[in-house]
């Protein structure tokens, strides 16, 4: 990391604003999504997985306004998929997983709106090129006309899961990996995330090192319900080596208070435990859903854990309204809907 940058970078006067990274079950002004285009990446799947991403948008249209981000040249076949109600924009983008480019949102005190600008690198650069995805959330930012604040770390929205009281949870295998920001030091992480987001606290959580795409995001593992409670993935199975990672996480989440000095409140959810992976990057998650106004998307596989996950957040969030969409073609890929969605808070 070039070390001029870093300086430049503490040194700007983020104390000096007063702002706050709202929760994802807050109320939103709309969700915003980028459309699959690349068949080098996505190959004979591309199709699939264009249907896919917009019976998501269609989805949560049924709740908020969505905006797709598509790459200039593909607005007709985006609009003969989407349909009516969802607003296209344009803009180049290299790929589709706006959770981890797109901006992560903030309120400023005065009720404006602002987002931090994080630096991409397409998950330590896997994947090629990243540039155009890298200035993503500042060109959504200025079309949002929002206050757009840069930050040195490489990081992204798919890190964080946050309770709108100061409290962070994020994992050591993603933020803190050598192919995201070599050199810093876990203190240097912690410190820019709670000037970046207006945090007060940090809960670390060590990750999951057999993630092979994004080493780990939280959002495979758990997210806020409300504050002070935490919906969290398991696998029934003792003998599942991934089930071991997620109890090892959750005890490192129980060993931990929130910002408010809080024990966490945790309502378990099963993973897609008796889902068939069909690539090493596979998302077996249901917690990876999308949480909108009034409503939850989260993703279906057809099978019988998905009963159990679908019980599990209509305990959690017993006044929205459940949807499921089939994300088969998507979770090859390594993500599901939470991983394709930014909610831009109202």
């Amino acid at each position: 990391m070039n070390g001029e940058f870093l300086m430049n970078a503490i040194e700007w006067p983020a104390q000096q604003l007063k702002f706050r990274r709202p929760a994802e079950f807050e109320p939103h002004a709309k969700t915003w999504m980028a459309w699959p285009h690349r068949q080098d990446l996505y190959g004979a799947g591309l199709s699939a997985m264009q249907r896919a991403y917009a019976d998501v948008a269609q989805a949560i249209a049924r709740f908020e306004p969505v905006s797709m981000v598509v790459h200039p040249g593909h607005s007709n076949d985006a609009h003969a998929l989407l349909g009516k109600g969802i607003d296209v924009v344009e803009m180049p983008i290299d790929d589709c997983w706006i959770r981890d480019s797109g901006p992560t949102f903030l309120k400023l005190a005065d009720g404006s709106l602002g987002g931090v600008s994080w630096r991409f690198n397409a998950w330590g650069r896997k994947h090629e090129p990243y540039d155009q995805d890298n200035a993503l959330a500042e060109r959504i930012l200025a079309r949002e006309d929002a206050l757009a604040l840069r930050s040195f770390l490489y990081c992204e929205g798919g890190s964080l899961t946050t309770d709108g009281e100061g409290t962070l949870i994020a994992t050591e295998t993603s933020l803190l990996h050598s192919n995201r920001n070599p050199g810093v030091s876990k203190a240097w992480v912690e410190k820019e995330l709670i000037r970046m987001l207006g945090l007060e606290k940090v809960v670390w959580l060590p990750g999951d090192p057999l993630d092979l795409e994004t080493d780990g995001h939280v959002d495979g593992m758990c997210c806020f319900v409300r504050p002070g409670v935490v919906m969290f993935e398991y696998n029934p199975d003792p003998a599942d080596l991934h089930g071991r990672i997620l109890a090892d996480n959750l005890a490192a989440l129980r060993s931990q208070t929130d910002a408010r000095g809080r024990s966490f409140e945790v309502i378990p959810i099963p993973e897609a435990y008796d889902v068939e992976a069909t690539s090493d990057v596979f998302a077996r998650s249901y917690i990876n859903f999308a949480i909108a106004n009034g409503g939850i998307v989260m993703p279906t596989f057809g099978r019988p854990s998905g009963e159990e996950a679908m019980a599990a957040v209509a305990r959690a969030f017993p006044d929205r309204r459940i949807v499921t969409v089939d994300v088969g073609a998507v979770v090859p890929a390594g993500g599901a809907i939470h991983c394709i969605t930014q909610e831009q808070p109202l």
